[in-house]
């Protein structure tokens, strides 16, 4: 399905669900609203998968793998070849994500979409687009082409997912340099310096931030991608792995997936996908605010509340893994509790 067809099918999420999903949790036997956010989780839950009877019991992480040719300007403290490893690495499941979504009962799906080397094993998802971006300082980091093919991957990818039974997805990547990618597009989408959402990444040093906020500022002005434009904004200094989120995003609403956003890379991604297509917020829950400096403000531009605050800024998909623990713990108590029909008890109201 080709990305304009997929945003115009894409509905709101279903507001009866949310609602009949509120009432039975009014109906606990528990006071009004004290879950907290957990309470909205399950009311996204309900109106993205379109019943109030929510199952998410079979669910992936899907870690988008790509280079960016921007590392090439020293942003970075670790050469590109890291990515290969790390991806291969996803493929054994010796990495962080990997042993977080064993301990949550959550299958790791790693996207070869942009390596610049091929990689082998055999849960990779071979979707490679091209292998690792062009430097953005030099020019632009894909074609619009080459973005969209990329944002269709992950449309096609959530197809994929619902065709296997999937219920619930997450979002992850893993590429050397993106933190740099994603610190570019969200400069521009929220229409902020570079030096007020950059941070240190992998644990830059102080001269390293330099160059990483000085070639994403060389970069932007090269280029001048318009904020209206997320396709032009996201090929001139995103990164492939970003765009296949968005396409993630993307397919989430279609195929009325609700998708678990990561951190400050899946994040910027959702809000470069709901700038597209509006309608994709309501498939969407954040599950960690960043540690990063814009972590926060991407949030507060999706008008999203974190699950967890935890200083995390990992990446991979971890954030995602924890909350969706929290998630299973929420469901529990929405399939399990008494209501107070049931201990024959007065129910709370709303008090004002």
């Amino acid at each position: 399905m080709t990305l304009a067809q997929a945003m115009e099918r894409i509905a709101p999420a279903d507001q009866d669900a949310r609602r009949e999903a509120r009432r039975r949790q009014n109906d606990m036997a528990k006071p009004l609203g004290s879950l907290g956010l957990l309470e909205d989780a399950i009311d996204t839950l309900a109106g993205a998968q379109g019943s109030a009877r929510v199952e998410i019991g079979r669910r992936a992480v899907v870690v988008f793998c790509a280079d960016n040719g921007v590392v090439a300007q020293g942003v970075t403290q670790c050469g590109q070849e890291v990515t290969a490893v790390v991806t291969e690495n996803l493929n054994r499941g010796d990495t962080t994500v990997c042993i977080m979504s064993r301990h949550a009962g959550v299958d790791v799906l790693p996207v070869d979409i942009g390596v610049a080397r091929p990689v082998t094993g055999d849960k990779i998802l071979q979707r490679n687009v091209m292998r690792g971006t062009r430097d953005m300082t030099v020019e632009s980091a894909m074609t619009r082409e080459e973005c969209i093919r990329a944002i269709e991957t992950g449309i096609d990818i959530v197809r994929e997912c619902k065709e296997c039974g999937y219920q619930l997805l997450a979002t992850g990547e893993m590429g050397i340099g993106n933190t740099t990618t994603s610190s570019a597009v969200a400069s521009v989408l929220l229409g902020v310096a570079p030096d007020t959402v950059t941070g240190r990444g992998a644990g830059l040093s102080s001269e390293g931030l330099t160059r990483k906020i000085r070639a994403i500022e060389r970069a932007i002005a090269l280029h001048h991608p318009c904020v209206d434009d997320v396709i032009g904004v996201v090929s001139s200094v995103g990164g492939l792995d970003i765009a296949g989120m968005i396409g993630l995003y993307l397919g989430g609403a279609l195929y009325h997936i609700p998708v678990v956003m990561d951190g400050f890379i899946s994040a910027v991604s959702a809000l470069a996908a709901v700038r597209l297509c509006p309608n994709v917020r309501g498939y969407l829950m954040a599950s960690h605010v960043s540690a990063e400096p814009a972590g926060q403000r991407i949030l507060d531009a999706l008008d999203a509340k974190p699950l967890i605050c935890a200083g995390m800024r990992l990446g991979e998909g971890t954030g995602a893994i924890a909350a969706i623990a929290l998630l299973d713990l929420s469901l529990a108590v929405y399939h399990e509790m008494v209501s107070f029909d049931d201990i024959h008890i007065d129910h709370y109201e709303h008090l004002t």
